[in-house]
């Protein structure tokens, strides 16, 4: 199985975990009497703590110019890059009451305002998640007088930056949200999927190999296992390297 094949198989099944932790998760609080404008937009992090994996692959630096050169690092292995349609999707799937194409909307909406509002000199700060905000970036060589700076010679970006919450509740600074992650190397990933290729190939030369010993007049435990560990054998491992 190929690589991407595998993390795309992967990342379906830990969708299908979350939701059905989430949905067991609620099926014991519903009563009729809640009033559903309380169920608005409930949390992803209900299932935060017990669903988020992070994947990732060791690789080498092949940098002869540095001085981390042959020492071998940690990257990030992502999944899939979620659009706006899409995490509006799994908004709504959460317990929302909102359709998808309200949650796009609103999604839509939040994007166009903080545009607005960061090109009108203010930051937004977006409470458990963080605040963005525009920092200027000049042309190595500024002006010589204050009176001679202008803005289309001196000026050579306008950044966007976000800078996670920091607060003590709902801190996800760097060194803080290391600590909220799971972490799944990629290369245990594959040789698991491997081994359950192997075993699943192993049961079914089993089982006929058992057809055979029952046909045979000799003990079962003696030629059928005998063939069943040839057939094991001759199992070509799922392609994942």
């Amino acid at each position: 199985m190929e690589e991407q094949e595998i993390l795309r198989t992967f990342a379906a099944s830990i969708r299908r975990q979350a939701r059905t932790h989430y949905e067991r998760q609620q099926s014991g609080k519903r009563r009729a009497d809640v009033d559903r404008r309380k169920l608005s937009l409930i949390p992803c992090k209900t299932h935060l703590s017990t669903m988020a994996k992070i994947i990732y692959e060791v690789k080498q630096n092949q940098n002869s110019y540095s001085a981390a050169f042959g020492k071998w690092y940690a990257q990030i292995k992502n999944l899939e890059t979620l659009n706006t349609r899409k995490l509006a999707n799994h908004i709504s799937e959460h317990g929302s009451i909102y359709t998808p194409d309200v949650v796009y909307g609103v999604l839509e909406k939040f994007r166009s305002c903080l545009l607005e509002m960061l090109l009108n000199s203010k930051k937004v700060k977006i409470e458990g998640l963080g605040t963005f905000y525009c920092t200027l970036e000049n042309q190595k060589k500024g002006a010589l007088k204050k009176e001679d700076f202008n803005v289309n010679k001196h000026l050579k970006a306008l950044h966007i930056r976000f800078l996670p919450e920091q607060t003590a509740e709902e801190n996800i600074s760097s060194r803080e949200f290391l600590k909220k992650a799971e972490f799944i190397n990629i290369d245990s990933l594959l040789m698991k999927e491997e081994e359950e290729g192997t075993e699943d190939g192993g049961s079914q030369s089993g089982g006929s190999d058992s057809q055979t010993g029952d046909n045979t007049q000799t003990g079962d435990n003696t030629s059928g296992n005998d063939q069943g560990g040839g057939g094991n054998s001759s199992i070509t491992p799922g392609e994942g390297d």
